[in-house]
């Protein structure tokens, strides 16, 4: 007589993170589990607070620093390391963010401010250009060798000659802005007198676009598209945001905001939009097919922004503004995720997204490079599966009960400095009193004589075409 029996593989009565603890099992029938939303209401609290305990965004300085203000950096497009910044006192300085230490420091490369700073396509080249109207060109390898030249020798033998930049190119007036084509070799420069296409490869520029509009104000950024291969953006002291191609040296579009714009970045995830950081404590996206108004306007600085840098994945930018902090904002909303900063961080000049997306760097006034978490209490270093699948539970969580005001209240809250408290409860009162002035208007004025005003159409104060 043959028998069959019950059998069972040990996988199904054990867990996958630990042999000694058995398997639960569950009936999901909600009429057993009658209390399990307010159980999940809890949890979500409890969540929420977790995430504001553990909030801890600041990782350090990158070593000593410059010697004067941090005025531009720039990563690589193609790989984390390493990190380039320039000062105001014209020094360059190669970074290593894994050890946050300084790789070599170029002391002769500008004798006044740096201006802009540059990758080529390949990631082993950097450009760099100033107020001294020079644009130079370096190797990042030959840097890094020569400071290791230069370390293992003796302080009192004299050391061997300095080799410099590769390639220099000299210009009347000064620059201000720089940026290098996303698959060519060539690069854009922003001076006194024009924007100027170079090739690594000529010593003179290949175009010249000037008189831009029939005006021949400063352009103070300039910006590849990373799709288009002849378009270009570019802010002017105008108070303009314009494109242009270069094949035609043909002026396309130019949209006059109502002040000046200090920094310009395409989406690199969605190349018809781009984010333009503004004098009027606001940052914008425009699409550019259409520049009549801005698609966005996110809010919340006390203080004129100066810089702005997209994540890797599109899907939101950190901004650095006068009033010493840095804002992360999503795409889709028009206030900000995350606000950092600390006592000593003084005005921020410039922020970068690491190309894994998960920090930010910032330069400021105080001549400190500082490495920050993209998000706030996330946990460094490698996590078991037990833990990953906790914090995506706490995340849903969070997600799905942020709109309650408990949870709300918890996870949004942030601590700012009684400065910026002051300046903003400041903002919203001048905002609800012309509010409520126009309101005042439309109500006891004859009917069609004042409409409400849109703040987006009101941020644009002409097309230009």
């Amino acid at each position: 007589m043959k028998i069959k029996t019950l059998s069972r593989s040990q996988n199904s009565v054990e867990r996958e993170c630990s042999g000694d603890l058995r398997r639960e099992s569950r009936n999901l029938n909600p009429q057993y589990h009658p209390m399990q939303r307010s159980r999940e209401y809890v949890r979500a609290v409890q969540s929420a607070k977790l995430d504001r305990m553990f909030a801890a965004p600041l990782i350090g300085n990158l070593g000593e620093g410059h010697i004067d203000a941090v005025t531009v950096s720039a990563l690589s497009r193609r790989s984390l390391l390493p990190l380039v910044s320039g000062g105001a006192d014209g020094v360059l300085k190669l970074w290593d963010l894994a050890t946050r230490t300084s790789v070599a420091t170029l002391e002769g490369g500008h004798s006044r401010t740096v201006t802009g700073v540059v990758f080529d396509i390949e990631g082993d080249r950097f450009y760099s250009c100033g107020d001294d109207g020079l644009v130079r060109q370096w190797s990042i390898h030959a840097v890094q060798r020569q400071q290791s030249d230069s370390d293992e020798e003796d302080d009192s033998i004299t050391k061997g000659p300095y080799h410099g930049p590769l390639e220099t190119w000299r210009t009347p007036g000064s620059f201000k802005s720089m940026d290098h084509h996303w698959m060519d070799h060539e690069f854009a420069t922003a001076s006194d007198e024009a924007v100027c296409i170079w090739s690594p490869e000529r010593s003179t520029p290949l175009q010249t676009h000037s008189d831009l509009w029939g005006s021949d104000d400063t352009v103070s950024v300039v910006r590849y598209n990373p799709a288009e291969r002849c378009l270009l953006a570019h802010c002017s002291a105008d108070r303009g945001v314009g494109l242009h191609d270069t094949r035609a040296s043909k002026a396309l579009k130019k949209t006059v905001l109502r002040m000046r714009s200090n920094a310009l970045e395409w989406n690199p995830m969605e190349p018809m939009n781009f984010c333009v950081a503004n004098e009027d404590y606001n940052a914008y996206t425009f699409d550019m097919r259409k520049l009549n108004s801005p698609t966005r306007i996110y809010k919340g600085h006390t203080s004129a922004v100066m810089t702005v840098g997209w994540s890797p994945t599109g899907r939101e930018f950190v901004t650095g503004s006068y009033d010493r902090t840095l804002r992360i904002f999503p795409t889709n909303m028009g206030y900000s995720r995350e606000i950092y900063h600390t006592k000593r961080m003084q005005r921020v000049f410039t922020v970068q997204y690491t190309m894994d997306h998960r920090f930010v760097v910032s330069g400021s006034d105080d001549s400190n490079l500082r490495l920050w978490k993209a998000r706030a209490s996330e946990q460094l270093g490698q996590r078991t599966t037990r833990e990953e699948a906790a914090r995506d539970y706490r995340q849903a969580l969070i997600k799905k009960h942020q709109h309650l005001p408990e949870v709300r209240g918890i996870y949004k809250s942030r601590k700012v400095p009684k400065v910026i408290q002051k300046l903003s409860a400041q903002a919203r009162i001048q905002k609800d009193s012309a509010k409520r002035k126009q309101e005042n208007r439309i109500k006891h004025s004859k009917p069609g004589t004042y409409q409400r005003e849109n703040d987006r159409k009101k941020a644009v104060v002409k097309e230009v075409d």
